[in-house]
């Protein structure tokens, strides 16, 4: 029997039944997996919830429920990315629960088995700046206090403020007198993570860095005895420094001390000695045991009981093993996974993480460390459409200039029921960051275009994490060359081989990525148009004297571009905003008003240069969006906004989709 040939139909008005509605309704994963007894929660997103991260409760018998309705939002603003803002512990028998909600910033306690029982705050409001901000919280009932980083504002300034472990006392005497909030030590670095404490709680380790480092280009390993009354004692540094990325630490149960150091080059586990700093390698390799520390709190290791260490590891991508520190041997887990998320949780001999693969998403997923079983406990994948409507990614090594690698993630057009005449248009993905990386998973976002006939190619440029430090180190004061070199070198490759039409080629990116895409348009003629989002367009104004973007990247372009002091001009001639007259394609720029870590006023400086100029452009902005879109309807507007651009500029006409505004 001879196979149907597909209709041929135009590259991007391939019909799809993955409409904006539903590649934006699975938006996000969970996070935050933690146990309270023998039950597991985590964070859940919930985009028709004007975008709430909702706490979600999974019992011992598997029955799962959201104790917390609308509009609670757990979700943290310490450094604007947050960080564990949620703990449990059992106390008098039921779980007990402290939680950060996003609107007020406050602290609360709740019983989850009192549902007649509203949360009650445990901290105060401030009116000073941005207040008073919590994260990474570990409930200690024994003190009768939950212990927390805390960020403190003391003006009005984005950098008024310090940050310093904490510990709050569940009773509520807090809540409105931060007098009572204990400081466990006082502020002497920038930037912290909450201490954790050893086995028989007689000492305490975190982690400390100060400006202009960012926590993936240098930290210390801090350690301080526990005196009388719960309070620090001078901190010594057993590890790290400027060019020593400690990126967690944690205790085993036999008081032995864990880290995560990139000192050989990767961020691999070291046994550190408590007395002297002396570290040995548990399973020295050319992969990484951990990754950039965006999060306070994250979670790439942990110690169980009985002595081996959960892991997450690789290159490129990251699975779930258990290493044995004696033999430094790992076994990796069963299953269907490829990337597990910087989130782990453990009791006893259990497990439990968030893993994904480039055909399922993310989902909560159980390990029994004892008998290597792993199960899906919670946030299941579901076949939302057919699947053969989804793209089947490759994993590619690419060449860039002077012969270097260029890792990247290919999603060819696919449907079932379509095809394409000669080479498809593609759009290249520049993640944010910069220093991340852009995980193979299944997105319905990117299945939005794949499956309309427009391919899409992820960059994890130089600078991206997952390759070692050498490839992080590749963009130090090379940001917006080696980027920008990287995704067109993916975009002509692909071109070369002809599976790209060379006159169809676009470019997209959020944060850092709108910054490389924005760079792109006004430094190459490589793509026909380009959808920036939230993004960085002006580096004076980014840099540190600036003081147009938060606290914690305020000096991230000391060596992302160079000292702001010593290479002013760089930083203007590198700017899209200096280079507005050079871009002639068609772009979409879209930005959340509240946004506070790339401002509306970046956009507005760059819109004032093109203006008068005839490039056909369209600029959304929305309120009550900050850094990232959550919301179901922003999100959309953004993709159907972007398909017409795409349609418009590459000559198809998508079914069902607005057509948006250009204006010049």
């Amino acid at each position: 029997m001879t196979a149907l040939a597909l209709p041929q139909i135009a590259y991007g008005a391939w019909p799809s039944p993955i409409d904006a509605a539903t590649a934006a309704s699975h938006d996000g994963s969970p996070e935050y997996v933690g146990t309270v007894g023998d039950e597991v929660w985590w964070t859940a997103p919930r985009p028709a919830e004007s975008g709430r991260r909702a706490l979600i409760r999974r019992r011992a018998d598997g029955t799962e429920e959201c104790p917390l309705p609308a509009p609670w939002n757990v979700r943290s603003r310490l450094i604007e990315y947050g960080g564990i803002p949620w703990a449990g512990a059992i106390v008098a028998g039921a779980p007990l629960i402290v939680f950060v909600h996003h609107g007020d910033q406050r602290l609360y306690l709740f019983r989850p088995d009192e549902p007649e029982t509203a949360p009650r705050p445990l901290t105060p409001l401030s009116a000073v700046g941005g207040g008073l901000r919590w994260a990474d919280l570990t409930v200690r009932p024994e003190r009768g206090e939950v212990w927390a980083v805390l960020e403190e504002f003391t003006g009005e300034g984005p950098s008024d403020c310090h940050r310093l472990p904490v510990a709050v006392p569940l009773d509520g005497s807090a809540a409105d007198d931060r007098t009572r909030v204990r400081e466990l030590t006082a502020p002497a670095h920038r930037f912290v993570t909450a201490p954790r404490l050893s086995p028989d709680g007689r000492q305490a380790v975190w982690l400390a860095w100060d400006h202009p480092l960012m926590p993936w280009d240098g930290t210390e390993l801090r350690i301080a005895d526990v005196q009388d009354g719960g309070v620090l004692g001078p901190a010594r540094t057993l590890i790290g420094g400027p060019e020593e990325s400690v990126a967690q630490a944690e205790w085993a149960a036999d008081g032995t001390l864990i880290a995560a150091t990139d000192r050989t080059g990767w961020w691999n586990l070291h046994r550190v000695d408590p007395a002297t700093g002396a570290a040995v390698g548990l399973c020295p390799r050319a992969e990484e045991f951990a990754g950039p520390l965006w999060r306070l709190g994250q979670r790439w290791f942990l110690p169980l009981d009985h002595g081996l260490i959960a892991v997450l590891h690789g290159v490129g991508a990251v699975r779930l093993g258990l290493l044995d520190p004696a033999t430094g041997e790992v076994a990796d887990t069963a299953g269907h996974w490829t990337e597990w998320s910087s989130t782990l949780a453990a009791a006893g001999s259990r497990v439990v993480g968030v893993a994904a693969s480039a055909g399922t998403s993310a989902e909560v997923v159980e390990l029994d460390a004892a008998t290597g079983y792993t199960r899906v406990i919670g946030s299941a994948h579901h076949d939302t459409v057919d699947p053969a409507y989804l793209p089947e990614p490759v994993a590619r090594v690419f060449t860039g200039p002077g012969g270097r690698e260029v890792h990247a993630h290919i999603y060819p057009p696919r449907n079932p029921a379509a095809a394409g005449e000669g080479p498809a248009p593609y759009v290249v993905w520049a993640h944010g960051g910069p220093t991340s990386r852009a995980p193979m998973v299944l997105d319905l976002e990117i299945a939005y275009f794949t499956s309309r006939g427009i391919g899409v190619a992820e960059v994890n440029y130089g600078g991206s994490t997952g390759h070692g430090r050498a490839y992080r180190n590749r963009l130090r004061e090379q940001w917006g060359v080696v980027d920008v070199e990287d995704c067109a070198a993916v975009a002509e490759g692909l071109a070369a081989e002809g599976a790209a039409d060379p006159d169809r080629l676009a470019i997209r990116g959020g944060s850092a990525g709108g910054w490389t895409s924005a760079a792109a348009l006004t430094s190459t003629t490589t793509y026909a148009c380009g959808t920036v989002l939230y993004p960085i367009l002006d580096l004076t104004g980014w840099s540190k004297s600036g003081g147009e973007t938060h606290d914690f990247e305020s000096q991230y372009l000391e060596s992302l571009v160079g000292p702001v002091d010593e290479v002013p001009e760089r930083y203007r001639e590198r700017s899209p905003v200096s280079r507005a007259d050079r871009i002639t394609v068609p772009f979409l720029l879209l930005q959340g008003l509240d946004d506070v870590i790339c401002p509306p006023v970046q956009c507005e400086r760059f819109l004032a240069q093109v203006a008068g100029r005839g490039i056909p452009h369209a600029y959304i902005a929305f309120a009550g969006e900050s850094h990232g879109f959550r919301r179901l309807d922003t999100m959309m507007r953004s993709l159907e906004a972007e398909l017409s651009l795409y349609g418009q500029v590459f000559g198809f006409t998508p079914a069902g989709v607005p057509v948006l505004e250009l204006t010049r």
